[in-house]
């Protein structure tokens, strides 16, 4: 028996509300559970129970033995001072808390259905890629559906808790932080944390100072980035080296060491130098870009705020003062542009609307979801060979929230797949 079976018997009433019973024979109604803590102290809070006659109010502590109370030193600890029921599987000893008589405890080792404890050892023993993938037939489209359009806003409030964080330590300013982070994926993987650094040595407000010139802006951010200390025989490099030690002077900029920059292992065209030239381009053709992504209506519109290309030198060129024999104009790839959408747009979107209570944001954060294309990588090709494939880019983050945050930790309990496995009578398997 493990103790994550007992909070979700517990937590879905997997039990008949008419034989519960303190084991000294009081009668139990449970009005309301409690509401489910995942951080320290009692496991269920504000519960309303009735047991004999008394209305009670307070918390819900969960054990396998009741013994474990002692183990854990419940008796003293101020957090569980207002604990009114003590729900275990086996009532092997009695709890108290200090200076109260001993708690009302209900056993449940009767009330558990045998099926539900098969079937969670059955998952739990599972070795396959998911533990409910043999059972994967008994689970409607219906119930799959509905439970990916829940686990999709978890991922959400998720990738969410980075951009609040940064926003409480920078004042709310939503440009800045967009910048930022629109800067760090921009690198991708393998340069976020450099962008990142070239973010904070490089505010958004230091920049706005050139939106007007794209020449000055290439020059700061290159020589922020550490990029324009070589000796370099082209004529653009130079004269970005002569302004960026100009303007350096000036505000008393500090580059960054090149050495942050990773170019090995990397398509040419993702090498953080095009990056870098991209992201000038951005700045200085939109204005206000965090205000028009959120007046954007389609992802057409969208894409448009992304068409521009990097100047004329990034077409024949990946790398100062190395020509490439293949002239071409950077722009951001779809590919690209798909991956901030999905990765920066959206989650901003969401937070957006759920700071500023309006649901208009988060709808919008969904509905670009749903009209991009579903990713591919191999979490989603896997899941493709044991379920219909995901149909969009909302179906495949919420598999992958499924896969990495509920399937490897075996958090069947806390899975809608797994509610519906684990209510399932035997006989239906």
């Amino acid at each position: 028996m493990k103790e994550e079976l007992l909070h979700y018997a517990w937590r879905t009433r997997q039990y008949d509300p008419l034989q519960l019973f303190t084991i000294d024979k009081q009668p139990v109604q449970v009005i309301h559970p409690g509401r489910y803590n995942q951080d320290a102290g009692p496991d269920f809070l504000e519960a309303k129970i009735k047991i004999g006659d008394t209305l009670w109010v307070g918390h819900v502590e969960i054990h396998v033995l009741a013994s474990d109370w002692i183990k854990h030193l419940h008796a003293n600890d101020p957090k569980y001072q207002n604990v009114i029921l003590h729900v275990v599987y086996d009532a092997d000893a009695d709890a108290a808390v200090s200076g109260r008589d001993p708690l009302p405890t209900l056993e449940l080792k009767e009330q558990l259905a045998p099926d539900m404890m098969i079937r969670y050892d059955q998952l739990m023993d599972n070795s396959a890629w998911i533990p409910c993938q043999p059972f994967l037939d008994q689970v409607d489209a219906i119930i799959w559906t509905a439970w990916l359009e829940r686990i999709v806003i978890e991922r959400l409030e998720r990738k969410t808790l980075e951009i609040q964080r940064m926003l409480e330590a920078c004042h709310w300013d939503w440009d800045s932080v967009f910048y930022q982070l629109f800067a760090a994926h921009l690198g991708m993987q393998v340069n976020k944390e450099a962008f990142l650094e070239l973010t904070r040595r490089t505010p958004l407000t230091t920049l706005l100072k050139y939106r007007d010139n794209l020449f000055q802006l290439e020059a700061v951010l290159f020589g922020q980035a550490g990029m324009l200390s070589g000796d370099f025989q082209d004529d653009y490099p130079l004269r970005l080296q002569k302004e960026y030690a100009y303007q350096q002077k000036k505000l008393g900029l500090m580059p960054m060491s090149a050495h942050y920059w990773n170019f090995l292992r990397l398509r040419p065209s993702n090498f953080p130098t095009v990056r870098i030239a991209q992201l000038a381009r951005i700045i200085h053709t939109t204005e206000h870009l965090f205000s028009k992504i959120l007046a954007a209506e389609s992802i057409r519109e969208v894409n448009s705020l992304f068409s521009h290309a990097a100047n004329q030198y990034w077409a024949s060129h990946y790398q100062f003062d190395k020509p490439s024999p293949n002239q071409k104009m950077k722009r951001l790839g779809s590919q690209l542009i798909q991956n901030l959408i999905i990765n920066v747009l959206v989650p901003f979107l969401f937070l957006y609307g759920k700071v500023k209570g309006l649901t208009r944001y988060q709808d919008k954060a969904l509905d670009w979801l749903q009209a991009l294309p579903a990713e591919q990588n191999t979490i989603i090709t896997h899941w493709n060979m044991i379920r219909p494939k995901a149909e969009n880019a909302l179906q495949s983050q919420a598999l992958l929230q499924l896969k990495k945050q509920h399937c490897d930790a075996k958090r069947c309990a806390h899975c809608g797949v797994g509610h519906h496995l684990l209510k399932q009578k035997q006989t239906e398997a």
